[in-house]
């Protein structure tokens, strides 16, 4: 029988026109860095969105989901747009098995999007390690505005001196028209062009060859896992070495 918790909205931070991050405090979730779980929210209950929680397992029932609204995502547009503080979210059985065994290999975390967020948590588990193994993360999208959380990972990049971020992105040119949440919460922590490489992210992670000695992890849209998988398959990284989650 499937569990659920009970989890209350008390922050909603719009960082992008199709991007917010929403914070909870509620039940304790039993979940492990790096997996995901169904959430119901009061807009759409009937409907069940899947996001990664982007915070490690809190016993104080803290909880962080990262979500980007897609094109006919009755959800995940509604969380976007109208969530709330105040509202109450029903969390379903975590599931995935995304996370970094205790080898001592490097890890490449390979994040499309919002996919990040389950490597936030995984990041943050780390540091509690004694030892933490080398992690090179890649975090891709279209444009420098769509990367979300240049000043978060700026941040953790001088608190993790075993970090190393990739960012990369389709365009190095933001698009022509405005976008008010982003210049409503634009910082100047972060990433500047000459830290960005330009291409695909499959294209850019694999111009590195295979990672025949690493822990591989692969999280974002169907399509970018997809052809991130064909394309580390292709260059010789062993199946074995690879977790993904389609996001």
């Amino acid at each position: 029988m499937e569990s659920t918790w009970t989890a209350t909205v008390v922050e909603h931070h719009r960082l992008r026109h199709d991007l917010a991050v929403v914070r909870l405090v509620g039940d304790h979730v039993p979940f492990e860095p790096g997996q995901y779980v169904d959430v119901s929210v009061p807009q759409n209950p009937r409907l069940l969105r899947r996001l990664s929680p982007a915070l490690p397992p809190s016993l104080d029932g803290k909880l962080e989901f990262h979500v980007r609204s897609v094109p006919g995502g009755w959800v995940s547009g509604t969380i976007v747009a109208d969530t709330a503080p105040g509202d109450t979210w029903q969390i379903m059985d975590p599931r995935g098995a995304m996370s970094v065994d205790d080898s001592g290999r490097d890890v490449v975390m390979i994040a499309g999007g919002t996919g990040l967020a389950p490597f936030r948590s995984i990041l943050l588990d780390l540091s509690r390690r004694e030892n933490p193994p080398k992690v090179f993360l890649f975090i891709g999208d279209r444009t420098p505005r769509d990367l979300y959380a240049s000043d978060m990972l700026y941040l953790l990049l001088r608190d993790l001196p075993w970090l190393t971020v990739i960012p990369v992105v389709e365009s190095v040119y933001d698009p022509e028209w405005g976008d008010e949440w982003y210049e409503s919460v634009r910082s100047d922590i972060g990433f500047g062009v000459d830290d960005l490489i330009e291409g695909t992210l499959p294209d850019v992670v694999t111009s590195y060859g295979a990672f025949v000695d690493h822990q591989v992890l692969v999280c974002g849209s169907a399509a970018m896992v997809r052809a991130t998988l064909d394309r580390l398959h292709a260059t010789g990284t062993p199946e074995e070495n690879i977790l993904y989650d389609p996001y």
